[in-house]
């Protein structure tokens, strides 16, 4: 079965609490404070790995995360790191954010690595937590926790000349006689339903062909397979246009060509400029040598047009030599320029205030999801280091300009206290 576009639910490893923890010593109960960090959580990668061919694993399996970093020890012992997560992707994988559907990562090359998420940071242990002032923290920061995101996985067939046109008109046919490839090839509409790749041998040099499933009028707008395929063509590097000169089905061998390429420009302007050498199949068909002249009159100051016969391997000698020559005078093939989106860490500095419909003013974003991590309600120490961040981070200046008085109700994640200036 073959899959191109798979959506799949990734997670880094959330990081693990720190430890409070106090040394012990004989006669003394509690000594000085001595909690480890947590661990890191494990980070999200993608890989490119040649042998696979297809996203089929992923109908299958969609969730994906990396494991948790372990809580810190006493005894200053750090948390064990969460190990990461490697999933590995056919080359040609362009990984977007399901959201936004920008594009994350193009994994073109065998063993390309990419990392896409990383790992919760693991919280720090009490000991980290002392001061002059402070000797016995009696709190301890928690594991930074991750969210859960969404990526779509597309792949696009790597290949330097893509085969397009219309359904039936023998593309599979050509790419059997062509290459050691062995499509399935019957006598109807849409025998084939996924690209096919073949590697053609010419004069010590190789070149690989991809066989596009047929296409139709509307595909550009998703009309039979439409995007399904048109993203293939993307990859290549020139198009083997293939028409059926015979016109045996009742079609008109100068309106196909005409309504393929329309669809290529509307899908993608870039693929309407890809160098094309134009196959005329079929010629071996009653008729054909009629409407290859009314082609040529046609077509053939702009394209090279080739008579063939797939069928029989007839005139596809010169179409290759053609297709030879022109790959070697284009540039090699390259991964997908584009502007890549990283998901980034929000900043623990900012924070914003509103008030609520009880007047009460409310502090959220980053800062606040911070301090929940390393609050302790029911610790002095704990209390006293957030009033400490919330002046030095600007909270209470701010909240004084909003018009705060003393005995206002302030509220910082689940934690409500009076305003006092």
């Amino acid at each position: 079965m073959f899959v191109d576009s798979e959506v799949i639910s990734i997670k880094s490893g959330d990081g693990g609490d720190g430890m409070t923890s106090f040394k012990h010593f004989k006669g003394v109960a509690t000594g000085g404070p001595d909690g480890g960090d947590g661990g890191d959580g494990g980070s999200v990668y993608f890989v490119g790995d040649g042998s696979k061919t297809s996203l089929v694993e992923f109908q299958f399996t969609h969730k994906f995360t990396a494991e948790n970093g372990e809580r810190g020890g006493t005894n200053n012992c750090h948390g064990k790191n969460g190990s990461d997560k490697y999933i590995y992707v056919p080359l040609g994988t362009v990984i977007k954010d399901r959201d936004s559907g920008m594009i994350i990562a193009d994994v073109y090359s065998e063993g390309q690595t990419v990392k896409v998420l990383e790992g919760g940071r693991g919280g720090k242990g009490n000991l980290r937590f002392t001061t002059s002032k402070r000797h016995t923290p009696h709190f301890a920061q928690k594991g930074e926790k991750t969210p859960v995101r969404y990526v779509t996985l597309e792949l696009k067939v790597i290949a330097d000349v893509g085969l397009v046109g219309f359904p039936n008109v023998g593309k599979s046919t050509m790419l059997s006689k062509i290459s050691g490839a062995k499509p399935k090839i019957a006598n109807y509409h849409f025998t084939t339903i996924s690209p096919n790749l073949g590697v053609v041998s010419r004069y010590d040099d190789t070149f690989v062909v991809a066989d596009i499933p047929g296409l139709i009028e509307g595909a550009a707008d998703g009309a039979g397979l439409g995007h399904d395929f048109l993203r293939h063509i993307e990859r290549t590097r020139m198009l083997a246009h293939v028409v059926d000169i015979s016109g045996v089905e009742g079609r008109d061998p100068i309106e196909d060509f005409i309504k393929i390429n329309k669809e290529l420009k509307d899908y993608s302007p870039a693929l309407a400029q890809l160098p094309q050498v134009v196959i005329a199949n079929k010629c071996d068909i009653f008729g054909a040598e009629e409407n290859l002249k009314a082609f040529k009159k046609k077509f053939g100051r702009k394209y090279k047009i080739f008579a063939c016969s797939a069928i029989n391997a007839e005139g596809l000698a010169a179409a290759l030599d053609e297709i030879y020559a022109l790959l070697k005078t284009l540039p090699p093939p390259a991964p997908i320029e584009y502007e890549p989106f990283v998901y980034t860490r929000p900043n623990d500095d900012e924070f914003e205030i509103e008030r609520d419909e009880d007047g009460a003013y409310v502090v959220f974003g980053p800062l606040v999801d911070l301090l929940i991590r390393n609050v302790v309600l029911d610790d002095y120490d704990s209390l006293a280091y957030m009033q400490k961040t919330l002046r030095e981070k600007g909270v209470i200046k701010e909240l004084r300009k909003l018009g705060a008085h003393d005995g206002d109700t302030v509220v910082i994640g689940d934690v409500e206290f009076d305003f006092i200036d």
